[in-house]
């Protein structure tokens, strides 16, 4: 089973998927093998709960999920504090 998930998780990292998003995401990381074990457990995890509920239904997230997680304000702070961390004076002016 692990051999056949590892293939799964193969194929979806060249996928515009939630599960490929996570995968490139890991694999920067922590390396492509363990990013391949990861996401082959992600869908050994998806795949009981839609066997374990007959209702359940797959609804994927989007390649844009981690994205869209975190809001604009917070990655505007994150952005400056870094910054303002090296040593910079960071002064936000609208686009016009």
């Amino acid at each position: 089973m692990a051999r056949v998930l590892g293939e799964a998780a193969v194929a979806a990292r060249r996928t515009d998927t939630f599960l490929g998003e996570r995968y490139r995401r890991i694999a920067r990381r922590r390396g492509k093998k363990k990013a391949i074990v990861a996401i082959g457990r992600s869908i050994l995890v998806i795949v009981w709960h839609l066997l374990s509920e007959p209702e359940a239904r797959y609804h994927d997230l989007g390649a844009d999920f981690y994205d869209n997680r975190i809001g604009p304000e917070r990655k505007k702070r994150t952005h400056v504090r870094q910054l303002e961390a090296l040593g910079y004076k960071v002064t936000l002016e609208p686009a016009a």
